[in-house]
């Protein structure tokens, strides 16, 4: 593992038993987040995001096997150490911040006393865990802090309720946040904002942060490096600059162009998509993963698994084209 390198995921495979049948969600992924950096997630609706970050967290649900594979962070392999380590490495070094704030805190629990119960671990007093708690929702903007200490989930907006969110990862100040989609059911003003304080946060921590995301403006904005999923695979990855103005996998090429901020302002423009379908994880077709639905296919990506070529020194895809 290079010093520079926080985490490195090395050849990850992730499949799951369903009516009798293998789904191969994840097929021999390769991620590297330095130390530091953001790293954005990208791809459509069933490519394998979600599966890869609870692959990190070992959160998987009971029919999920990992069928090869490493998650090397601070020099242990997370797929092989105990239960009781990996409830260590939770919270206080891997934090996560999931999708929807209002399902993830407890509704019947004041946000005040779940700040002060992810402290548990932590030496110190009641009083000292209360302040810290105070503290962090202060620094990610909920206005008068010390009094809303007392308020329940639902007495507070959506975007108030990811940055409380927000505020218990950082609690424990770890050297990972893995954010997924935080800003999807949030408006565009709210969206900036909370992209603001990934930002703040992070350069204040100096902590790594491994973003997903469907929303390419954001990444854009957000991240230093892209990874580009499809369909349980890494086709192309690099800095964000190289994948958004010298994207070179056809996938990659077709999602920039969904992005809806890059659709001109017309009455008759139709919103572009990707023509085809996803493969059957249960029953992968051979060659390149996206053959059937590519528009620059050649005869040998129905059959021929393409390499991965480097496009410069950080910038890699895998596609036959190249």
């Amino acid at each position: 593992m290079s010093s520079s390198s926080l985490l490195e995921i090395r050849d990850l495979s992730v499949e799951f038993s369903a009516r009798k049948r293998v789904i191969r969600a994840l097929r021999n992924v390769n991620l590297t987040i330095p130390k530091g950096s953001i790293v954005g997630v990208v791809g459509e609706s069933g490519c394998g995001k979600s599966t890869l970050i609870l692959s990190i967290m070992r959160l998987l649900a009971s029919n999920a096997k990992v069928a090869g594979g490493e998650i090397i962070f601070g020099g242990r392999n997370l797929l092989t150490v105990t239960e009781s380590e990996m409830q260590s490495v939770r919270g206080n070094e891997i934090s996560m911040i999931f999708q929807d704030p209002l399902t993830s805190l407890n509704p019947v629990i004041s946000v005040g006393q779940q700040l002060i119960d992810v402290q548990y671990r932590d030496a110190g007093s009641k009083q000292e865990k209360r302040q810290r708690a105070i503290n962090a929702l202060a620094q990610v903007g909920i206005p008068d802090a010390s009094s809303r200490m007392k308020a329940y989930p639902h007495q507070f907006s959506g975007g108030m309720r990811q940055r409380i969110a927000i505020a218990m990862t950082m609690i424990e100040q770890p050297t990972l946040l893995i954010a997924d989609e935080p800003t999807t059911a949030l408006d565009a003003t709210l969206e900036v904002q909370i992209i603001g304080e990934l930002k703040a946060l992070q350069a204040q921590y100096d902590c790594s942060i491994l973003f997903v995301s469907h929303h390419l403006g954001v990444v854009a904005d957000l991240c230093d490096y892209v990874v580009v999923m499809y369909a349980g695979e890494i086709v192309e990855q690099g800095p964000v600059r190289d994948l958004f103005y010298d994207v070179r996998h056809p996938y990659a090429q077709k999602l920039l162009e969904c992005d809806p901020a890059r659709i001109a302002r017309s009455k008759e423009k139709m919103f572009p998509t990707i023509p085809g379908d996803l493969p059957d994880l249960g029953d992968l077709p051979g060659g390149c993963i996206f053959c059937n639905r590519c528009h620059r296919s050649l005869d040998k990506c129905a059959s021929k698994t393409p390499a991965w070529k480097q496009v410069s020194s950080e910038h890699s895809v895998a596609c036959h084209l190249y």
